[in-house]
């Protein structure tokens, strides 16, 4: 059971909005198959006559077709996507950094080398290690440490991404000597238990903590749960103070948009995380 919670668990959040939308869809398909099978046998209805049916007969099938579009609608307007991310990412801004004992940088921005790739590459997370390795040259603390691993049986497998991390991190000039690669964890909970062990061993304290502005509240409580004094450091903001004059060009923010969808379904993500998270005690 302890394995289920730990392991298992976060990984069933993200797909959890999608689930119950489709399963509204299909339950709604369900309920309108039988006025369906029997629109054929009045060919002489109109089509809209034939509309009007179908929602007075199935008016239950309506309103969760209709309750779906909505959801889908609102999900993938850019207005409301960026105030449902924005939420989340100005709860930490980037501040004046003070000195630390070490820099951790969580996983999930980078895609292993498995061929045709010809390197390790970085996904919209990417500037998690960018941003971890800039601070580290900027003499914020003396190492960093790059905490994520991967499992075989889910997602494309491969090596570690504390590897991926170490290799991208000594590229931009951060010596190998200062890197500690933490590659048992796979949720944000073991990022920050297995960190804990590291710095006990090490009689390090205080860590700058490196991470997605979006994913940044869950992480900061869960490593503050387990008893790591940090400092938020967020990087990869999806949304800005001041953005360009648009004028009324704007007004294409009122359509659905594949990319609010996206920022929207990754904001419930770390909602719906940091609830499961708080009522298993986690954060």
């Amino acid at each position: 059971m302890s394995l289920f919670l730990s392991k298992l668990l976060p990984l069933f959040i993200y797909p959890l909005g999608l689930s119950i939308l489709l399963l509204i869809v299909v339950l709604s398909i369900f309920l309108w198959r039988p006025v369906f099978g029997r629109s054929g046998r009045s060919p002489k209805i109109s089509n809209f006559s034939k509309s009007i049916i179908l929602f007075r007969k199935s008016r239950l099938a309506s309103v969760l077709i209709a309750i779906a579009l909505v959801i889908l609608l609102v999900s993938s307007n850019e207005i409301f996507a960026k105030w449902l991310v924005r939420s989340l990412e100005w709860q930490y801004l980037p501040m004046e950094l003070p000195q630390a004992d070490a820099i951790v940088v969580l996983g999930g921005g980078t895609r292993p080398r498995i061929a045709p790739r010809p390197w390790y590459e970085v996904n919209e997370a990417g500037d998690r290690i960018l941003y971890g390795s800039w601070l580290y040259k900027q003499g914020k603390a003396p190492v960093m440490i790059v905490t994520g691993g991967r499992t075989e049986w889910l997602g494309e497998g491969g090596n570690p991404e504390s590897q991926d991390m170490a290799a991208i991190a000594e590229m931009m000039g951060v010596p190998s000597s200062a890197i500690i690669q933490e590659s048992q964890s796979f949720n944000t909970r073991d990022n920050a238990t297995n960190t804990r062990q590291i710095l006990i061993s090490r009689n390090l304290s205080k860590v700058l903590l490196v991470t997605s502005a979006l994913h940044m509240p869950r992480s900061m409580e869960i490593f503050r749960k387990v008893g790591i004094e940090s400092i938020a450091a967020p990087t990869d903001f999806l949304t800005v103070r001041a953005e360009n004059n648009r004028g009324w060009t704007a007004i294409l923010d009122l359509f659905p948009n594949v990319e609010a969808l996206r920022n929207t379904t990754n904001a419930i993500k770390e909602y719906i995380g940091l609830i499961v998270y708080q009522l298993l005690g986690w954060a």
